[in-house]
């Protein structure tokens, strides 16, 4: 049995991507929540990892940190679950689109940190964030023609790269960024995916206010 150390479920986009991926594919874990910011996260992840960051994925006494290593590792000890596209050219794609949002975005998280509990429309955005909006719109209506026939995620079937863009979903909905057409449609998916809707319940039954990830309000 894996355990998977996250962050506040409210707040932690990182934690959010090998947690859905789990669960969504039935890979089995127990979960570990560390407040951010607090003493026992740094005791604790200190002990395991020298990132020092959620998540961290343990596999008896073997740590595997960072989000997409975890979900690499996690596809390889369970081909059955199908994490990635099964055919190569999808694959390949898959994983640039996940490498991408891994490593890329700034603006957007900068302006829209993840925060699931609250309601936040009509937020003044930086030219930098609105343009890396479009371009994220883009990407999920251009994968989604070339590669969704075969369901509503990205790729047809939910795979890693759903994961990796849960929390940008997240995110459009607390702030009420405009989505339609394709767009909508792949918010609504990512949306009603049960374990996207487990997260999100346990996110909203959080009572913990972090003011660090809050920069939009004083209190919850």
């Amino acid at each position: 049995m894996y355990t998977l150390i996250i962050g506040n479920k409210n707040y932690s986009s990182w934690s959010m991507r090998p947690w859905i991926a789990l669960r969504a594919a039935g890979v089995p874990f127990t979960e570990q929540k560390l407040g951010l910011f607090t003493e026992k996260f740094s005791r604790r992840l200190g002990a395991v990892s020298p990132a020092g960051l959620v998540p961290v994925l343990l596999d008896g006494d073997f740590a595997v940190w960072d989000s997409l290593a975890i979900c690499e590792y996690a596809a390889e000890r369970h081909p059955e679950a199908r994490l990635w596209p099964q055919d190569v050219r999808a694959r390949a794609r898959a994983r640039s689109l996940a490498a991408q949002m891994h490593s890329g975005f700034g603006a957007l998280r900068e302006a829209l940190p993840m925060n699931i509990e609250a309601h936040l429309p009509g937020i003044d955005l930086p030219e930098a964030a609105s343009q890396d909006i479009s371009r994220m719109h883009a990407i999920w209506q251009d994968t989604r023609a070339e590669f969704g026939g075969g369901g509503p995620f990205l790729f047809g079937a939910f795979s890693i790269a759903d994961a990796f863009f849960a929390p940008v979903v997240s995110r459009f909905t607390t702030y009420g960024i405009p989505a339609a057409g394709p767009v909508r449609d792949y918010m609504d998916a990512v949306l009603a995916l049960p374990a996207m809707q487990s997260w999100m319940q346990d996110a909203r039954a959080e009572a913990t206010f972090v003011p660090e990830d809050e920069p939009y309000r004083k209190h919850r």
